[in-house]
């Protein structure tokens, strides 16, 4: 899994499985979101559901011009397909763990808006990949503190330096041709 450097920062992944139902203000939030990453000229890449807060940003993004990809479990295709016709591209994969490899081939960043146990899922998984020196790329868990904007995360973003554990500096995460990991002795 190749590394990405902040300054090639084209495609960013939202992760939300949260329903807003009563906290209506979340929803505003999600539009400008959308509408922030439409004009930087940005791509979306999101869970492919059709209820949420990612699904809000993905209409915000798409409607302003930018390519959007889900990628939806086929399992749950039946409870959260896109609608028709859908808001841009849908990748249908097998599992929770493909999407999860999907989406950190697709994007250059992370954000997590508020979500469900398999948002927390991928939080934890992409975060721990981090520190492993898997990729290198910008998660935003840290960077809601900071963020009052749209445009402050996403400038917080494209500022990015990753800072993965030295101890994990020297493994090399390539997959041999047979399928295997190949890792370099610490």
């Amino acid at each position: 899994m190749a590394a990405t450097s902040s300054s090639q920062l084209k495609n960013i992944c939202v992760l939300s499985g949260f329903r807003y139902g009563k906290y209506k203000e979340c929803v505003q939030a999600a539009v400008d979101f959308g509408r922030a990453i439409a004009e930087r000229k940005l791509h979306l890449v999101y869970g492919g559901g059709d209820r949420g807060l990612s699904k809000l940003v993905s209409e915000a993004a798409f409607v302003r011009g930018s390519h959007v990809l889900g990628i939806i479990p086929k399992a749950l295709k039946p409870l959260g397909c896109l609608p028709d016709p859908p808001t841009g591209e849908e990748l249908v994969v097998s599992g929770m763990q493909e999407r999860i490899s999907e989406m950190l081939n697709h994007a250059n960043a992370f954000i997590f808006l508020l979500g469900v146990l398999a948002t927390l899922e991928a939080l934890i998984t992409f975060a721990s990949w981090a520190h492993l020196n898997i990729h290198k790329k910008p998660i935003a868990k840290k960077l809601f503190i900071y963020a009052l904007t749209a445009n402050e995360l996403l400038d917080l973003l494209q500022a990015y330096k990753p800072a993965p554990d030295p101890m994990t500096l020297a493994l090399d995460w390539a997959t041999d041709d047979d399928g295997s990991n190949s890792h370099k002795k610490v």
